[in-house]
């Protein structure tokens, strides 16, 4: 199996590219390093540095290298000539570091903090048109552009969320172009089996997202109606060991199909208290690593 993990940012309560509430990037790429990692995502565009000479060189001094990172715009109403500036930015930065992935998420339906609707939480037959045209037009862009390749992750609180809407989207894009980033947090935070989905759709499934689910804060967050970041600060997604997903029977299908790709542990943990990621990191590590997914 030639599984690579890493880690992201996210994992470390970046959400943005500058919030006096986030790690400082240096603290984010030694304490990536301390806990075990060698793969990181870059997070945010500008979070890390952009020039990729003093990028590269930061993550030479940690021995850290970047299997990609990801785009977040709303997919069925952003302008073509937008996403197009936005892709490559990331496209740039990623083919100079020798990176191989852009992850394309659609933005929330609904206001991170007050929970407040933004745009219709289903797409109409037009809208969801649009979505799939600029996906399809993202991941042939970036691969002919810049050599990478394109996988989209369904994400809670958006258009693709849920196993219907995310099996529509495989039956609407082309295999060769676009394969999915499985979050197996938000697929199970969303009353999915990701396990089972995985095994249904490997074929479709180029990389992985690793974070779990509190059961008792996703009973609380449905009952309450809380908004994503709310739900995100009250724990929903919790340290491997502790949560819904099956984590064990996830590995040993890894180990059963040969996985051989990236699995980026991330933990959303917006706002965090600077002290707290490094620990959880090292455990989480620790955590696979004894499961052989090191």
């Amino acid at each position: 199996m030639g599984l690579k993990l890493g880690t992201a940012p996210d994992s470390w309560g970046v959400w943005f590219a500058d919030d006096a509430k986030q790690p400082p990037w240096r603290q984010f790429l030694d304490e990536a390093a301390l806990a075990g990692y060698r793969w990181i995502e870059l997070g945010p565009y500008g979070y890390l540095p952009t020039e990729a000479a003093v990028l590269r060189s930061e993550l030479e001094q940690r021995r850290l290298q970047v299997s990609g990172t990801f785009v977040m715009v709303p997919l069925a109403d952003i302008p073509w000539s937008e996403l197009e500036l936005q892709l490559a930015a990331v496209g740039a930065q990623l083919a100079a570091l020798e990176a191989q992935y852009v992850v394309l998420i659609d933005d929330t339906y609904s206001d991170l903090h007050s929970g407040e609707l933004l745009t219709e939480r289903e797409l109409d037959k037009a809208g969801w048109a649009r979505l799939v045209a600029n996906v399809t037009r993202a991941a042939a862009f970036v691969r002919e552009r810049y050599g990478l390749r394109l996988v989209f992750h369904p994400h809670a609180e958006t258009h693709v969320e849920y196993e219907p809407q995310i099996e529509r989207l495989l039956a609407d894009t082309d295999p060769s172009l676009v394969s999915l980033c499985l979050d197996v947090g938000h697929h199970a935070y969303r009353g999915g089996d990701p396990v089972a989905f995985l095994r249904k759709h490997f074929a479709r499934i180029g990389y992985l997202h690793l974070k779990s689910v509190a059961s008792t804060v996703r009973l609380q967050a449905g009952a309450e109606r809380l908004p994503f970041a709310a739900a995100v600060a009250r724990g929903i997604f919790c340290e491997p060991s502790a949560g819904t997903v099956n984590f064990p029977a996830l590995g040993a299908l890894l180990q059963e199909k040969d996985y051989d790709g990236f699995a980026i542990v991330e933990q959303d943990m917006y706002p965090a208290p600077f002290d707290k990621p490094l620990p959880i990191a090292r455990r989480t590590y620790a955590y696979f690593k004894d499961m052989g997914l090191v």
